[in-house]
């Protein structure tokens, strides 16, 4: 489903962060990706998920090589990722409530009309009550934020997961309730995921295989 061919990647030029990276993703698999803080792993994470542009390399998603990526991507392409980022706080408009936040990419693609049966379905799913829908994200914990941040993930029906430390700041049970979350929506759906982390024991139960970062280098 997806394939990095020889990917190099970075910020600034002639300065790359991932040097000629491969990683494959099959089609409903789950895929962990294991390294430190600050080894490129989720710029890694970020170029598979046609977030970040990479300096060169292949991208393949179903065999077709990928020739754009952000909102250049063809909508089809966009959509069939799903990302949920380690610091929630980052990731959301402190302007919406946690039930706008869910609808953003909804409104973006032109599927306004899907907003309320949408949010209706995937709060229950995420541990979401009715009450903290209402609130904006500086009105609820970080546990709770993450939850609507994986909800705004799911909200497309993405083919492809990418949760990039989505547990690294949570408490156990809030990051127990999360992967189970993922798992649920996995199994209904036959989505695949590469989940990026340093914790070895978390990836190891939850992925069908854990490559380390070292293996990709």
């Amino acid at each position: 489903m997806l394939e990095l061919r020889s990917i190099t990647a970075g910020y600034a030029r002639n300065a790359p962060v991932v040097r000629d990276v491969c990683l494959d993703v099959a089609a409903g698999e789950s895929v962990g990706l294991l390294g430190p803080s600050g080894c490129g792993k989720s710029t890694l994470a970020r170029v598979a998920a046609l977030l970040h542009r990479p300096d060169s390399g292949t991208l393949l998603l179903d065999g077709a090589p990928v020739r754009h990526w952000r909102h250049r991507a063809p909508r089809a392409l966009r959509t069939a990722f799903g990302v949920v980022f380690q610091q929630a706080r980052l990731s959301a408009d402190p302007r919406l409530p946690l039930s706008g936040l869910i609808a953003e990419p909804l409104r973006a693609t032109g599927r306004a009309g899907d907003v309320t049966a949408r949010v209706a379905e995937l709060a229950p799913a995420v541990g979401l009550t009715p009450d903290l829908l209402t609130r904006k994200p500086h009105e609820v914990s970080d546990g709770q934020l993450q939850r609507a941040c994986l909800a705004r993930a799911l909200v497309l029906h993405p083919r492809l997961l990418v949760c990039d430390e989505m547990t690294a700041m949570l408490d156990a049970s809030t990051a127990a309730a999360l992967v189970a979350a993922v798992e649920d929506y996995r199994a209904s759906t036959g989505a695949a995921l590469l989940a990026v982390g340093h914790d070895r024991t978390l990836l190891e139960r939850w992925c069908d295989r854990t490559v380390h970062w070292d293996a990709l280098t």
